[in-house]
């Protein structure tokens, strides 16, 4: 198949791209560049030994869109082109609208003006707020806790709408838990602008030096060490499902939506030890109020996926810790 990969420079994206051509698929990749780097696909060559056409486009930019899809004759799009920090949603929620849902419409107006009907949407549990309980199944409430994940929401209910109403458009609705790891080759990884506002990269960063400590927010919680757990999924993994699910709709699927995650929590120490242990850096600690909105236990129940497209977790912590440390100690500085 041939795939436009909007995203396809940053984190989850590049390491799709290098899954899509280890399975014989034909990748263009749209990206800005707002909040990745060239120099991602540059490695993606290294590794895929293949050439990446990479369009810089905004998907908001319907008209740069629309030559994009002129010059290609795609059979699929992935969607990864969105901002994803919870907290910086709270400070910017319209930029976060404009972007995260304008930009799908956009898309899936070119996609329809193009005649592309097969669409994969990298969602996020963000979607389940403060779950009742885990794991958590894809029929669980739905019940936004920030502007980020109401993106996320609005996005996955027009999506449902048009491939309700549009025969030919059928789609691909993934709910990410907690992506962490990095490639194996230790080229492409996770390089967040600023302060990260995910565990493993602070962690990493740590471990490299560039910060003194990591700050754990409660450990309070009614959990098995006091920290909050949740359920962290290889990246490489989670590129693979994304193969999957495409390959799912190439073959006639319908509009479905899954769960991606392994199905069972790590807490914020058991990360911070496995961490330590395949590093061999130790991994300075300072503990603060907990957050508002988190909640004790977050983690998947993966077994539609797994139905649905033959797709499972393979790598465990010590797996994400390891991968995760090569990058950051073969890139200290990230993309530079």
């Amino acid at each position: 198949m041939k795939v436009m990969v909007c995203g396809g420079a940053g984190y989850i994206g590049s390491h799709t791209v290098v899954e899509l051509i280890a399975s014989g698929h034909a990748v263009v990749v749209v990206d800005s560049h707002a909040n990745s780097s060239p120099k991602a696909l540059e490695r993606v060559e290294r590794i895929t030994g293949e050439k990446v056409e990479n369009a810089c486009v905004d998907v908001r930019d319907a008209a740069a869109l629309a030559g994009v899809f002129s010059r290609h004759d795609f059979d699929a799009v992935i969607h990864f082109a969105a901002l994803k920090s919870v907290g910086e949603s709270w400070q910017k929620p319209l930029t976060y609208f404009d972007n995260n849902i304008s930009g799908t419409i956009v898309l899936m107006q070119e996609m329809a003006r193009a005649g592309v009907g097969k669409f994969v949407f990298s969602s996020s549990a963000t979607v389940y707020g403060a779950p009742d309980f885990s794991p958590i199944p894809e029929s669980a409430a739905l019940r936004t806790a920030s502007p980020y994940g109401r993106t996320k929401l609005i996005a996955e209910e027009l999506i449902e709408e048009l491939s309700h109403v549009d025969p030919g458009f059928k789609a691909a609705v993934l709910r990410y838990f907690n992506p962490v790891g990095a490639h194996q080759s230790g080229l492409i990884g996770e390089d967040p602008s600023g302060t990260p506002n995910n565990l493993m990269p602070y962690i990493c960063q740590v471990a490299v030096g560039r910060r003194p400590y990591l700050q754990i927010f409660g450990n309070d919680y009614p959990t098995r060490d006091g920290t909050g757990v949740r359920d962290y999924v290889h990246v490489v993994d989670l590129a693979r499902a994304h193969v999957r699910a495409v390959e799912h709709l190439g073959k006639g699927g319908e509009t479905f939506t899954v769960n991606l995650g392994t199905g069972c929590g790590h807490s914020v120490l058991e990360v911070v030890a496995a961490f330590e242990r395949v590093s061999g850096r130790q991994v300075p600690l300072s503990y603060a109020p907990r957050r508002a909105g988190d909640v004790a236990e977050y983690f998947a129940s993966p077994e539609l996926a797994r139905r649905l497209l033959g797709w499972k977790a393979e790598y465990d912590l010590d797996r994400m810790c390891e991968d995760a440390w090569r990058w950051q100690s073969m890139s200290p500085d990230g993309y530079v």
